[in-house]
């Protein structure tokens, strides 16, 4: 498990996040189709708080996209580094998940996000953001269609309706599971929105949501519960 440090050069001001944000949505790549679906790596990235001890835990799984057995698992873990601000909370999340996705042993090959890319207020949600970061190509599986209006899918598996915001298209409302609340897949960066809809039908062979997704769940969770023990003032442990 890393350590992250208090970001230096992280925004202090709702304001300077926003600018932030203005200045790197300009830099996502919305051209290109993404690795071919079920071929390489692909990673799941998510995060797990803990407000009362101020902790955040962001935890990194790469499976092999074939098989989706993991090939590679990190962790990290750190001070929350901004406010709870609605459209601005990838700032909250990226510095822990960016030393999460630098523990793991080799490359991560597309990241799929438990969240938004441009199915986001400001279109730039954690998945683009990571994306134009990193330079990886990303996507955003989220559980609920945030502000955003959609028709339900047929209930078979595979179905999918536009996720809008007002006559813009944003995402997907897709059906993974039969008869199944659909995910709300976006674009992140790098990535077409029919290739990443395909990549979470490859990841979602027996449920709802994508492995990539469970996997960094659970792993993250367990993180943050390590981390929750050796910062409780009863704790044998020292901080690290």
């Amino acid at each position: 498990m890393t350590t992250v440090p208090m970001p230096a050069d992280r925004p202090a001001t709702e304001e300077q996040a926003r600018a932030v944000q203005d200045e790197l949505r300009g830099r996502v790549v919305l051209d290109e189709p993404g690795p071919p679906p079920g071929t390489g790596r692909v990673t799941g990235v998510d995060v797990a708080y803990d407000d009362e001890r101020d902790l955040v835990a962001a935890a990194a799984v790469t499976l092999d996209a074939a098989t989706l057995e993991v090939v590679a698992e990190a962790t990290a873990v750190g001070r929350v580094s901004f406010p709870y601000v609605p459209g601005l909370l990838a700032f909250r999340e990226i510095p822990t998940v960016l030393a999460a996705l630098d523990s793991l042993p080799g490359p991560p090959g597309l990241v799929v996000c438990d969240g938004y890319g441009l199915a986001h207020p400001r279109r730039f949600g954690l998945a683009s953001h990571l994306g134009v970061v990193t330079g990886l190509p990303t996507i955003g599986v989220a559980k609920n269609p945030f502000t955003f209006a959609y028709d339900d899918p047929a209930r078979e598996r595979g179905s999918a309706s536009p996720l809008l915001a007002g006559d813009e298209e944003v995402g997907r409302a897709l059906r993974t599971r039969d008869a199944v609340k659909p995910v709300f897949v976006s674009v992140g960066h790098r990535v077409n929105l029919d290739n990443a809809c395909a990549h979470t039908l490859a990841l979602t062979p027996r449920y709802r949501l994508p492995e990539t997704t469970r996997r960094a769940d659970a792993l993250c969770r367990r993180a943050l519960q390590e981390a929750t023990i050796r910062h409780s003032p009863t704790s044998r442990y020292p901080e690290s």
